[in-house]
């Protein structure tokens, strides 16, 4: 069939990179301040939803700017839920974290796998088209009305609301987005 495209069929991972600075800015965004703890992500959930969806095994990458300051509570809390942290560090104006998620998307299409990318940011919309491109399923997680344009526009690219969807938050957030009528409640809106 044109234009179709086939599926790899060595893919037996799902790949959850993580860019926690970039979530971290789209939380805030929606908030309108930094996040407390209890208002950010359970990223365990993620990896639950994750491999429930796809049904295979999820490998989970976090990446993070460590060349000012590792939290390394944070990091150990990482640990205890199968994420391997990815501490990056660089130049002051250098995008460490994007770039270290960008070797990996080209290091994934080279060996096999699927990838659920959370990040909103266009700046990885060529990698994620090329693993298109090869057949593997992708995705994008976070908040749907903040994913750049270049990403959305990847065919066969899954868009995953961090919230709804993977139901990785104990709050509502105060998003203001487009609701399909099917989903549409009164109730929160009075």
């Amino acid at each position: 069939m044109p234009g179709s495209v086939e599926r790899v069929t060595d893919a037996t991972t799902t790949y959850v990179l993580v860019d926690g600075e970039n979530i971290d800015w789209a939380l805030g965004s929606i908030l309108d301040r930094k996040p407390e703890p209890g208002e950010r992500p359970r990223w365990k959930q993620l990896v639950e939803h994750t491999r429930n969806r796809w049904d295979q095994p999820v490998r989970a990458l976090f990446f993070l700017n460590g060349t000012n300051h590792v939290p390394m509570t944070f990091v150990q809390a990482l640990m205890a839920m199968d994420y391997r942290p990815v501490l990056l560090s660089g130049a002051a104006d250098e995008k460490v974290v994007d770039i270290g998620i960008q070797r990996t998307l080209r290091a994934i299409a080279e060996r096999g796998g699927d990838v659920l990318l959370a990040s909103h940011d266009a700046d990885f919309a060529a990698d994620m088209a090329a693993l298109a491109q090869q057949g593997r399923r992708i995705g994008i997680v976070g908040f749907p009305e903040l994913v750049s344009h270049e990403l959305r526009d990847i065919p066969s690219i899954e868009i995953v609301d961090l919230e709804s969807d993977a139901g990785s938050f104990d709050i509502r957030l105060p998003r203001v987005r487009v609701v399909p009528l099917s989903e549409f409640d009164p109730a929160d809106y009075l």
